[in-house]
């Protein structure tokens, strides 16, 4: 099946062409045609399977054909997505599909100053992409409306919906037009948030290109366990015995990242560092270094584990699992994407089986595991099942009492001595306590 097989329009299909787009993917195939016949979608697919596409290649089309032109401060297709980086990418690869089409795009996120945004938004917009916060901040300021709006997509539709912006999103949905056309697009959808989705799509084409919540096939996963206090330490030692080119890092606090940064810097290597204390300007810029190769290590919390698409990335560390089980599938989504293979490795201590045991009931298989010679943990790890379960431990053999022997004084427990024969037992002299001083 070629792009043109999905109705897509002459001038799309020379733009595609140009960008080296050969055949749609499994969730391009499935959706595109829909989309472009106004249905609703739901739509579930891997990371990395080309959902920008799927959703932006109809809607550019959808535009470009229809409608009256855009009023000052209206936006006549809306993106919501849940981080600025997602913003920029989104709204990178709209601006690349859309070359030579008589439309404007633009993306609106916070971290940034308000007023250049606003003053974009005068001329108003065939397709904006923003995150909840700074739209409905533009919003209240009467800086967008919402008359001209004939599509909504939710990216990453899993947090999207979840708790964090259910109170942004209520404010926002009553200030949208009922008729519209509304996409969701993810890589997960818990049950939960599926019951949501219901209340807001009419009659729509439910797609899941992938096994449910699965991990990309293209991605090869393992974990080492290790002791906590030594996660950093073995890090350095892997990267330099396995001699790993780029590699981005997902640490789960933000002093954790800055740390890591430090320690690596320390050692003469280039690195740096995304989370969400750090100005907007700074994230971007950190995104773009590492993107061109001017760093080694980009360490990041899970404000990167959605939109960083970078090309041929070889491998995703996990220092610290994430919170969130549907997280993991995200960050090790950012590598094995758009055919390529990856790698991801997650450095995984005692204190963090609960978080395992999510993870790999989501994903419905048991991650290979190993040690690394010299990091053995003193904690240990327990085994695990896909089915979300400990392995239990087998039951040690009760051991017979001999007869005669009782209970030692104190708390119940055994003396050694009554383990032996009366006459097999050791002899063993009385220690006599040392004196206190000062008495």
């Amino acid at each position: 099946m070629s792009f043109a097989d999905l109705g897509l329009f002459a001038p799309l299909l020379q733009r595609l062409d140009e960008l080296g787009y050969r055949s749609p993917t499994a969730v391009q195939r499935a959706t595109i045609a829909a989309v472009l016949k106004g249905r609703d979608v739901l739509a579930a697919a891997q990371t990395g399977s080309g959902k920008t596409a799927a959703f932006a290649l109809p809607l550019l089309q959808q535009l470009s054909c229809a409608g009256p032109r855009v009023a000052a401060n209206s936006v006549r297709a809306l993106v919501l997505v849940p981080t600025r980086e997602l913003a920029e990418q989104v709204q990178q690869s709209v601006q690349r599909y859309a070359e030579g089409l008589p439309l404007r795009s633009y993306a609106v996120y916070g971290g940034v100053s308000i007023n250049p945004q606003m003053m974009a938004l005068r001329k108003g917009v065939d397709l904006l992409v923003a995150t909840p916060g700074r739209l409905l901040d533009l919003y209240r300021q009467n800086a967008v409306g919402f008359a001209q709006l004939q599509a909504l997509v939710l990216d990453e539709a899993d947090r999207m919906l979840d708790l964090g912006f259910a109170r942004e999103l209520d404010e926002l949905f009553c200030a949208l037009p009922r008729r519209r056309q509304t996409l969701l697009f993810s890589a997960t959808f818990s049950e939960s948030i599926r019951q949501m989705a219901g209340e807001l799509l009419r009659d729509p084409l439910q797609v899941e290109t992938s096994p449910r919540n699965a991990a990309a096939a293209s991605v090869q996963q393992q974990l080492i366990v290790v002791d906590k206090k030594r996660k950093s330490e073995l890090f350095l030692h892997l990267l330099r015995r396995r001699g790993w080119g780029q590699v981005l890092v997902f640490g789960k606090t933000r002093k954790g990242v800055d740390e890591l940064e430090q320690l690596l810097l320390a050692q003469g290597i280039r690195a740096d560092s995304i989370h969400g204390d750090k100005p907007q300007p700074a994230r971007l810029r950190a995104l773009q270094r590492f993107k061109d190769g001017q760093v080694q290590v980009l360490v990041a919390t899970d404000v990167a584990a959605r939109g960083l698409d970078i090309d041929q990335l070889p491998l995703v560390v996990n220092l610290d699992l994430p919170q969130v089980a549907e997280d993991y599938v995200h960050r090790i989504g950012r590598t094995g994407r758009a055919g390529a293979t990856g790698q991801a490795l997650s450095l995984v201590c005692a204190d963090e089986v609960e978080r395992l045991l999510a993870i790999e009931q989501l994903i419905g298989q048991v991650l290979p595991r190993s040690e690394e010679e010299g990091f053995s943990p003193e904690h240990r790890v327990p085994q695990t099942t896909a089915t979300g379960q400990l392995l239990k431990k087998p039951k040690k053999p009760k051991q017979k009492l001999i007869p005669g022997a009782g209970k030692a004084p104190g708390k119940g427990k055994v003396h050694l001595g009554n383990w032996f024969e009366d006459d097999a037992a050791p002899k063993v002299r009385a220690v006599r306590k040392a004196p206190r001083f000062g008495k």
